[in-house]
């Protein structure tokens, strides 16, 4: 059996979940991959047969997601044709993580695909949704990558076809300890935005930027560039993490026990559904990088419990490959 394991590159949270699937997918079939997009600050730990630009979704730096930079920055005329001249027919299944090239591809060539991501739990009804529905936002979760098979991930069980969060074994083999001092994660915000904000909080604040080359300190915060060894370093040792409202990060959070917060990147539908989800289950969040609502989350004590069994290959034989 051959594989093609086609996943976004835009954010970390796809490459993060490839790092776990790919080897496991090595181990019983053929796998090639491929991967489209180009805002991850990660690096995929094997070998990468297809590589393309894609199509990504841009931000500015005050927290939101920038329609004008995603328009122009963007090469739509060469992603369509890439898809028309994709040829996939060797691949008796492409398992596809939100990566719209071989998405199109599949749908208009006919080919078997099953989407295996996130953005997949987002059709299944059971999902929680803010109550004011996102019609744009909506028609993205639906046609970025169009497929009729679907498994998705989220926080919780929300649909039988509807799995926990994928934690990689880099987080899975941490010791987790709390040594006072909160982790930031905010791609979306300026490093300027962010110290001006935190600077009033008198706790210690390690913040990874991908706008530093250098690290350095101001006050109370440290600025570190995107490294994951010492991302996984503070992530072990903080008390809480400030971040987007992606999934993987909060997932991991939660998997890790530490405290969490959230703030979604304006106009981004998907992390607004994602606060939606944290907010059932006790997580606070806010649409600003807002003092006091951040100075009373690093006052409170509350954890929230989950339970991420490492169950990741057993889906894939039993309810992907179906070996």
């Amino acid at each position: 059996m051959k594989i093609l394991y086609a996943f976004q590159g835009t954010g970390n949270g796809h490459i993060a979940r490839a790092q776990e699937i790919v080897p496991i997918l090595k181990k019983h079939v053929s796998v090639d991959t491929l991967i489209s997009g180009h805002q991850s600050q990660l690096k995929a730990t094997f070998e990468l047969d297809y590589q393309f630009k894609g199509i990504s979704l841009l931000y500015d730096k005050t927290g939101g997601l920038s329609y004008r930079k995603t328009f122009f920055e963007n090469k739509f005329l060469e992603a369509v044709k890439i898809i028309k001249n994709l040829d996939l027919s060797k691949y008796d299944l492409i398992i596809n993580d939100y990566e719209p090239l071989t998405g199109w591809a599949s749908k208009l060539k006919n080919l078997p695909m099953i989407e295996l991501s996130h953005q997949a739990s987002m059709s299944f009804k059971e999902t929680p949704k803010p109550e004011k529905k996102d019609f744009f936002g909506e028609l993205i979760l639906k046609y970025y990558v169009p497929s009729k098979r679907k498994i998705g991930f989220h926080f919780e069980n929300y649909h039988p076809q509807i799995k926990k969060p994928v934690i990689r074994r880099k987080i899975r083999d941490l010791s987790p300890d709390k040594k006072g001092f909160y982790v930031v994660y905010l791609p979306s915000f300026s490093d300027e935005n962010i110290i001006k904000v935190l600077k009033q909080i008198p706790v210690e604040w390690k913040v990874f930027s991908k706008y530093t080359k250098l690290q350095f300190r101001e006050g109370n915060i440290e600025i570190f560039p995107i490294d994951e060894i010492q991302y996984l370093q503070s992530f072990e040792n903080c008390e809480g993490i400030l971040c987007s409202a992606g999934f993987e990060t909060p997932a991991e959070a939660l998997f890790m026990d530490k405290k969490l917060f959230v703030i979604p990147i304006h106009n981004q539908y998907e992390q607004e559904c994602n606060a939606c989800a944290l907010n059932k289950m006790g997580i606070p969040n806010s649409k600003i990088l807002d003092v006091n609502e951040i100075q009373n989350w690093v006052a409170s004590e509350k954890h929230i419990q989950v339970n991420y069994p490492d169950d990741i290959e057993d889906i894939l034989l039993n309810e992907v490959l179906i070996l």
